[in-house]
């Protein structure tokens, strides 16, 4: 339950990670203009906020090779945030080429998952992300901070939440403008979410969290409910509930967008987001992907979503 600082939010702002964490892991490669067309279904359903892509060596997830092209699709769509992960400076100065409106910094907070994930310890990570830093001083882009293995880790396990404090009072001190949680593995449960986001606010109060989860153990949409308790208005999601990394062992997919704005729109909390619209998307992303995808609402529609009963059997016995 919330403490008396804490109450559910009346509107929750959701950024769309499914053309970046979505297609990293997924054995097909989509074309840019197949990527363009899912993002424009997304906008056409209300999206404004996408975390569009990585900067990161094609050779290293080819599924983003197209990062550039990418955003110079969507780029003239107006009301756009588009935001892209850079792990070092020559991403971030390809971002910056690009034209994004944010780079996030990510980090791992355990380092066995960071050696495996970007090739280096947690302190280079965070010496590279001032030199980042300074190279963007004064050029109008927004810097964000991503701490994956933020509740856990596949090769350490438990992840101490100080651990997760000591990098986000250093993107703090970057200057961030927020900080996103990332549950790679799905090891988040609702009181790490509560442990997490209330230590958070008390070594980073200036830095709004984001949280991020994947739902391979099934209570993805547990940890946001508890989110929510605790105040959180900002989560992300990936269309389909596609995702996972390819740099982390049983890293299945992510919250489902259309599943999230279900639950958000029957908890009465504005979203800007048309669910009718989201599971027109979801179907979109099927289709691409030649494979049914997990999420549950593009399969069985909103609550109300009604049949007729002259086409089902009548049971006899």
């Amino acid at each position: 339950m919330p403490d008396a600082s804490e109450a559910v939010p009346a509107r929750v702002q959701v950024t769309e990670v499914g053309l970046r964490d979505g297609l990293q892991n997924e054995p097909v490669l989509l074309p840019t203009e197949d990527k363009a067309r899912l993002a424009r279904a997304l906008v056409a359903a209300g999206v404004r906020q996408f975390e569009l892509t990585s900067f990161v060596s094609p050779r290293a997830v080819p599924a983003l090779a197209d990062a550039a092209e990418l955003v110079s699709a969507l780029r003239q769509i107006p009301d756009l945030h588009l935001s892209a992960l850079v792990p070092n400076l020559r991403g971030a100065e390809r971002a910056l080429a690009a034209g994004v409106d944010a780079v996030v910094l990510f980090v791992s907070a355990s380092a066995t998952h960071n050696a495996k994930n970007v090739n280096c310890s947690i302190d280079d990570s965070l010496a590279r992300f001032e030199q980042i830093s300074r190279r963007l001083e004064g050029s109008g882009i927004e810097v964000r901070g991503a701490i994956a293995t933020a509740f856990g880790c596949p090769f350490e396990g438990e992840v101490d939440v100080r651990a997760v404090g000591r990098i986000a009072r250093h993107f703090a001190d970057l200057g961030a403008s927020r900080l996103s949680l990332g549950d790679t593995t799905g090891m988040a449960t609702p009181p790490l979410v509560t442990e997490r986001v209330r230590h958070l606010r008390e070594v980073t109060p200036s830095l709004p969290p984001t949280l991020h989860f994947h739902n391979t153990r099934g209570i993805g949409l547990a940890n946001v409910m508890q989110g929510l308790w605790l105040g959180v208005d900002r989560y992300e999601s990936s269309i389909g509930g596609l995702g996972g990394c390819p740099f982390a062992p049983g890293a299945s997919g992510n919250i489902a967008s259309e599943d999230m704005v279900y639950l958000l729109d029957e908890m009465g909390i504005e979203t800007g987001i048309d669910l009718e619209g989201m599971i027109e998307a979801g179907r979109l992303a099927a289709r691409l992907m030649g494979r049914e995808l997990p999420a549950q609402v593009t399969k069985a529609g909103p609550r109300l979503a009604l049949g007729d009963c002259a086409d089902v059997p009548t049971a006899r016995g």
